[in-house]
């Protein structure tokens, strides 16, 4: 992996509840998943974790567009910053190289999961948990993952 990484366009951002990965064991009722391409042609992704707590004004901006069903369909006229859903700190991570985590699970995505997690409310997670009640894939074995810290 590069020692520089420019994160240059921000490709989408999706959820997942619950969520995908752990640290040390513990896991998150969610997690959000912003997508870059960068600077070298690949994809990294940036993982926040998701706890009850206070409102998300950011997030509840994109809830008032959640569907009735699975199928998302782009709304015009609504802007968010994707700063909106970062922690007041995101300069604490974890770094590795793993895949996108829906099919095809394409490999050498280097992704960077942030160790303070964001608030949502407790509304906020249920909402998306009864269109969604599983939409994660599973925790997948570690099987030689390099896992670096950045402190």
């Amino acid at each position: 992996m590069n020692s520089i990484m420019l994160l240059n366009e921000l490709t989408q951002f999706h959820f997942r509840h619950p969520a995908e990965e752990t640290i040390a064991g513990r896991s998150w009722p969610m997690e959000a998943h912003l997508m870059y391409a960068t600077s070298d042609g690949k994809a990294a992704g940036v993982t926040m974790f998701v706890r009850p707590g206070r409102p998300n004004s950011t997030v509840e901006k994109v809830w008032k567009h959640l569907p009735a069903s699975e199928r998302w369909n782009e709304v015009s006229g609504v802007t968010i910053s994707p700063g909106g859903l970062l922690p007041a700190d995101p300069r604490s991570y974890y770094v590795y190289t793993g895949s996108v985590t829906a099919p095809p699970c394409t490999e050498g995505v280097t992704w960077f999961v942030l160790k303070e997690p964001i608030e949502l409310s407790q509304a906020q997670i249920d909402a998306f948990a009864k269109l969604y009640p599983n939409d994660a894939r599973p925790i997948q074995p570690p099987s030689g993952l390099v896992v670096r810290e950045r402190r």
